[in-house]
């Protein structure tokens, strides 16, 4: 499904969204701190917004993603604007890296997408080095009658016409409604960061509470138990 909506997967995106997007992935860059030499690997990178914005602010990118009709795109957005980033294909639930092996990890709007997202909190948090940061981008439902409703109908009614007359897929933009609505709460969604071992975790919700920050930190000195990280 994701590669036959690749090349209008970025004009989707921004339509949707109305560019709102962007900012969302400009404030995740911000909460990763200070990022210049740092070493960081985004998982479920798509067509590699994110990825290219932790380059653009300093830190040695490498961007994963399972759809290979993404990453061609992915590298030559890189190419065009001038910022270096690996773009390999690979599973976010069993990542071909070792151990300790990067300074944060992070995915937006992907984790929802595989088959076992605490497998994936797993993976992120067993690859990320002690003290480091794992991010976790991703859509929700808003919170408060008024605007939870208007969303909603926005949501399954408004977004999969556009989508359709869009991308020519019927499938792909009644799949988004379907996998937001079964996302657990930002609270929720905390404590299974907490219990893959991650420690100093939070959120943050972002325009109303469409789309939500989450963080988390592998303890400071010592991986990340293998008993939680292993399940």
């Amino acid at each position: 499904m994701f590669g036959r909506i690749a090349r209008r997967y970025d004009l989707l995106n921004r339509v949707l969204s109305l560019g709102i997007d962007q900012a969302w992935r400009r404030r995740t860059v911000r909460q990763a701190g200070a990022l210049e030499g740092r070493q960081g690997l985004d998982l479920c990178c798509g067509t590699g917004d994110l990825t290219l914005a932790f380059s653009q602010a300093g830190a040695d990118m490498v961007g994963l993603d399972f759809t290979p009709e993404m990453l061609p795109l992915a590298r030559d957005k890189g190419a065009r604007q001038g910022r270096g980033a690996l773009f390999v294909r690979g599973d976010a639930m069993q990542v071909a890296a070792p151990d300790d092996c990067v300074d944060f990890t992070s995915v937006s709007f992907g984790i929802r997408n595989v088959a076992d997202r605490v497998g994936c909190l797993r993976e992120m948090a067993r690859v990320t080095r002690p003290g480091g940061q794992v991010l976790v981008l991703e859509f929700t439902m808003p919170p408060g009658a008024i605007l939870g409703r208007l969303y909603r109908f926005y949501f399954l009614r408004i977004l999969p016409l556009i989508g359709r007359l869009v991308s020519k897929d019927d499938d792909a933009y009644m799949y988004l409604p379907r996998t937001v609505l079964a996302w657990p709460s930002p609270e929720a969604f905390e404590a299974e960061l907490a219990s893959v071992g991650l420690v100093d975790t939070g959120h943050a919700l972002l325009t109303r509470g469409i789309a939500c920050l989450h963080w988390g930190r592998v303890p400071a000195g010592e991986s990340v138990d293998a008993g939680a990280v292993r399940g």
